[in-house]
């Protein structure tokens, strides 16, 4: 019979290379700065956009157009065409009411008591 014998070598512990076999990324102070100059740069494009767009608004010397109008309260049983013949009694009562609506931004001809309507200037007495 033969025999076999194992002796032990010299074991070296092996080091992990972290979870799934990745490694650990280092950061430069070159890469530091370039990150921060990647991060930098939208915030300095969103301000320089802000300050070049932002006195636009008022920058013309144009004097603002004022609206004149006079206001009517609706009453119970009001109408908006009862409404545009009483403010234009010589103005076809359709046009009377689109130019109301347009006014005050109603998108159909029903109306509420106590509701308060622009009347344009064109047709106010």
């Amino acid at each position: 019979m033969s025999t076999i014998s194992i002796a032990p070598q010299s074991i070296r512990p092996v080091r992990a290379a972290g979870p799934a076999g990745t490694t650990r990324l280092r950061v430069t102070a070159r890469g530091r700065r370039v990150l921060a100059a990647l991060v930098a740069l939208p915030l300095i494009a969103g301000i320089g956009f802000a300050a070049l767009s932002s006195g636009s608004a008022n920058a013309s010397g144009d004097a603002t157009a004022t609206a004149n109008f006079e206001t009517v309260t609706v009453l119970p049983g009001d109408t908006l065409w009862a409404i545009a013949q009483s403010v234009a009694p010589s103005v076809d009562p359709r046009d009377a009411m689109h130019e109301i609506q347009k006014l005050n931004a109603l998108t159909g001809s029903g109306l509420q008591v106590g509701q308060e309507l622009a009347i344009p200037a064109e047709f106010a007495s």
